[in-house]
């Protein structure tokens, strides 16, 4: 596996924190060529230095101008892009009801936009020499829905269709479409919550790996971890009764809500709904 990603250029969107940076080191690591991108300038400094990397800028996913800065620079200090992870996402919580709309339209504009911007961006650049790789980062929450995450869910579900949609666009071309669907991990989007009974959450590293998989092996869509993947890939057969009966079994259905630490959780709240 280094032999294969040695030299490989990989941009990382949101690369500064959790998920993004636990990926980058990774793949540092086995010798790709990697450019992290966040919109948090400081904690951008502090991870690139910590990795030693020669690519890393400032960016608004949902901003075109600021992600196509953001792949010049890739391109112009490593060489033409093989990867991009379209990692970047915001979680905040709580019910529709009380969601401002600015901030529901800030979860899509990142969630949804980004990737989307993110993507044709980038293949923009891959079609040309027939090769590439868009990875993006959907969520569990866009096969399965979750009370006091419905916008999030609904930005997740839009990652998945975009994908799959885009992958078989491409189809022929060269260019490689994948998604990854992560399960409950422990980075701050889930600080304050307690995950699903019984069932250990993931590790960014756990997450990094599954992609550093994807990288070396292509496949449309892995789900982390197996597990839980398996549990929200089977709701799917169960009839919708069952299905909601179960998430009231296991109070997944207040993990978002009735059950948050909402001190732990203030900080990430607030750079997730005003960053």
């Amino acid at each position: 596996m280094t032999n294969s990603l040695r030299g490989r250029v990989i941009a990382i969107t949101g690369g500064a924190r959790g998920i993004g940076f636990a990926t980058a080191t990774a793949l540092t690591q086995l010798g790709a060529k990697v450019a992290i991108g966040d919109i948090d300038d400081v904690k951008l400094k502090e991870s690139a230095t910590e990795l030693d990397l020669l690519s890393y800028s400032k960016l608004d996913v949902t901003d075109t101008e600021s992600f196509e800065a953001f792949l010049d620079d890739v391109e112009a200090k490593l060489g033409p892009i093989d990867v991009l992870i379209n990692n970047a996402g915001i979680m905040p919580t709580g019910r529709i009801v009380d969601e401002p709309h600015a901030v529901t339209r800030r979860i899509l504009d990142i969630n949804i936009l980004g990737v989307i911007t993110g993507s044709k961006l980038a293949v923009q650049r891959m079609l040309p020499r027939g090769r590439g790789h868009v990875i993006n980062i959907a969520s569990l929450a866009g096969e399965i829905y979750t009370p006091g995450l419905a916008t999030y869910c609904a930005s997740k579900y839009a990652v998945v269709g975009f994908t799959d949609a885009a992958r078989v666009e491409h189809r022929g071309t060269g260019i490689e479409f994948s998604m990854v669907l992560p399960s409950f991990v422990n980075t701050e989007l889930t600080a304050g919550t307690k995950g699903i009974p019984g069932l250990k959450n993931a590790e960014p590293e756990t997450i990094a790996r599954a992609i550093v998989a994807l990288i070396e092996k292509p496949k449309p869509k892995v789900r982390v971890t197996k597990l839980v993947g398996a549990l929200a890939a089977s709701q799917k057969f169960l009839p919708r009764s069952v299905g909601e009966a179960l998430t009231r079994a296991l109070h997944t259905d207040k993990v978002f809500l009735e059950d948050v630490d909402s001190a732990a959780r203030r900080d990430y709240e607030e750079r997730a709904r005003h960053s």
